[in-house]
């Protein structure tokens, strides 16, 4: 299929992974028209980085970033989606490096009625570093046992899909749909401050609005950089929010891409 393809990448002071991300996008099988970077409230350094590799990559790219007042991952992302003119809108974390097919798979695996929702593998945090220097390779670390989700590190000759609307593994950090669809269900929900269910509240409404989810293994493959846990201080309140998305069946939210 030929579709215009962003990808929008999250990021909060990951300079030396963000490099990395946008080195494998400029390398990969087919380059994404746009990269939208999603910067919840960085220091220079991710803003001077961006900037020389704009220069020295062939990724069309646009900063977008906010000021640091804590978790506010929803606000910057529905900027930068708002900035997109592409047919299609691919999201990736800032903690995940993508396959050299990344961007090619989702292309492939686009279908109207749906949206795509990639696998990942983790790689253990006291082997990232040695993985982002290039000291070790993925299968290196696979033997050493430093890699967990075996399954989904590796590309297929055909990819595993199964569809389905569940709410188990709905991740923003993989996701692939159209930007129609983003807008038709007003992007992602301001009112989640704080780490949690944000992804998954943006999966619901897609949900509602009568999409299915084709949860994909083998394909659109990222590598999970371990690290500690966010902060969990509002996902009580998170918890409560997503679950009166999913009873009321809401397909819109009202603080999103636009101020209804």
């Amino acid at each position: 299929m030929n579709l215009s393809i962003t990808v929008v990448v999250s990021c909060y002071n990951q300079s030396q992974i963000l490099a990395q991300i946008l080195t494998r996008l400029a390398q990969g099988s087919i380059i994404p028209a746009q990269v939208r970077i999603a910067d919840d409230g960085s220091d220079k350094t991710t803003s001077e980085l961006i900037n020389n590799l704009t220069q020295a990559c062939n990724l069309n790219i646009t900063h977008h970033w906010q000021k640091d007042l804590g978790f506010r991952k929803c606000k910057i992302l529905n900027q930068s989606i708002k900035s997109c003119d592409s047919d299609y809108v691919v999201l990736l974390d800032g903690d995940c490096l993508p396959h050299k097919h990344f961007v090619k798979d989702h292309m492939n695996l686009a279908k109207r009625g749906y949206f795509i929702q990639g696998r990942r593998c983790f790689i253990k945090e006291n082997a990232v570093a040695s993985f982002l220097e290039g000291k070790a390779s993925l299968l290196r670390l696979i033997l050493a046992g430093k890699v967990s989700g075996l399954l989904k590190s590796i590309r297929l000759l055909k990819p595993v899909t199964r569809i389905n609307q569940e709410m188990y593994g709905l991740l923003g950090c993989n996701l692939g749909a159209w930007r129609r669809d983003l807008l038709s269900v007003n992007g992602f929900d301001e009112d989640y401050e704080g780490w949690g269910r944000e992804d998954s509240d943006l999966g619901a409404r897609l949900y509602n609005l009568g999409l299915k989810r084709k949860l994909v293994y083998g394909r659109a493959l990222v590598y999970h950089l371990n690290h500690p846990e966010n902060k969990r201080d509002y996902l009580e309140e998170n918890d409560k929010k997503l679950e009166e998305t999913i009873s009321r069946g809401k397909i819109r939210c009202t603080n999103g891409l636009v101020k209804d």
